[in-house]
């Protein structure tokens, strides 16, 4: 079996996941349940990556994608984390002792 010669280029890390991030984002207007939206993810990033950026070789698109939608997963996850983390830290110090 010979695997595929991948090349990863601005487009991969610079727009695709935070292109994934957003249109995930947007599926939160319809009445989703949110233990759907890393699939949604998923779906738009082996989207992106078989039908736009790797179009010419099946398996590299399919292997990106993984990489592109677990990104996009990993990113929104810690930037909601960081956030979180953030507030309570913010919260704590507005609080006087009781």
């Amino acid at each position: 079996m010979k695997f595929p010669v991948i090349h990863t280029n601005f487009w991969d890390g610079v727009i695709a996941v935070p292109l994934i991030v957003i249109l995930t984002q947007l599926f939160k207007i319809f009445p989703i349940p949110r233990q759907y939206f890393p699939t949604i993810a998923s779906v738009l990033g082996f989207s992106i990556s078989v039908f736009y950026s790797h179009r010419h070789d099946m398996w590299a698109g399919v292997f990106m994608g993984g990489f592109y939608s677990a990104a996009a997963v990993g990113t929104y996850s810690s930037l909601k984390t960081t956030w979180i983390a953030f507030k309570n830290k913010r919260q704590k110090k507005r609080k006087p002792f009781a």
